[in-house]
């Protein structure tokens, strides 16, 4: 049940349910998920070691990045996502391929729905991650997509961002079935850099971001 309560919390705020600055209140918690409040307590007490909620006084509210957060994640982000990659390249099985093949074909019927394209995107994401069979850069890809849930925004709200998004998608999954490495590489370096600038512009213009 504790472990139920952790992810029924960390999926609303995934889902926008509960977004950054949001005060979470444990008997609200027990009582919206149906849980007794000593697991709700318990997971309030990991997602706060794990950096997703803070301290505003005697309250735990959802946690938000700041810029250099943000420019550090996505760092990171970039070094393993592209290493996920070039390592799907070469372990990825013919079921694997064909399954990214498939979402792209499936992703094309959420451009224009940011939200539903966002939670298709995330699936990619990580389907790739799963296609490196390294179990430990999954973990450490896991942790990543759970810190972006902080987000206020996603990039593809932007316009225009979904069609070169799924655009960026094709060339990373070409690279996959090709089995070449290197290009599974650069075409994901490339797709998260196009992600992080295209967040930098909605910051500019002073957008809210998610």
């Amino acid at each position: 049940m504790k472990d139920d309560a952790y992810s029924l919390i960390l999926a609303a705020i995934e889902a926008g349910t509960y977004r950054p600055g949001d005060r979470l209140v444990e008997s609200e918690l027990a009582e919206r998920f149906g849980v007794s409040r000593t697991p709700v307590r318990e997971a309030l007490q990991r997602l706060e070691t794990q950096a997703m909620l803070v301290r505003d006084g005697r309250s735990l509210i959802v946690a938000s990045l700041d810029h250099n957060q943000l420019a550090e994640l996505y760092v990171v982000r970039a070094e393993l996502e592209a290493l996920a990659a070039r390592l799907a390249a070469r372990h990825a099985t013919p079921e694997e391929v064909r399954v990214l093949a498939q979402m792209l074909t499936e992703d094309q019927k959420a451009v224009g729905k940011p939200e539903a394209l966002a939670r298709a995107n995330k699936r990619f994401h990580h389907q790739i991650h799963l296609a490196s069979h390294n179990r430990y850069l999954v973990q450490q890809l896991d942790l990543v997509h759970r810190t972006m849930a902080l987000m206020a925004r996603t990039s593809l709200a932007a316009e225009g961002r979904s069609e070169t998004a799924l655009a960026e998608h094709k060339n990373i999954v070409d690279a996959i079935a090709a089995g070449d490495g290197d290009a599974a590489d650069r075409a994901l370096r490339q797709h998260i850099s196009m992600a992080w600038e295209t967040r930098l512009k909605l910051e500019a213009a002073g957008a809210d971001q998610e």
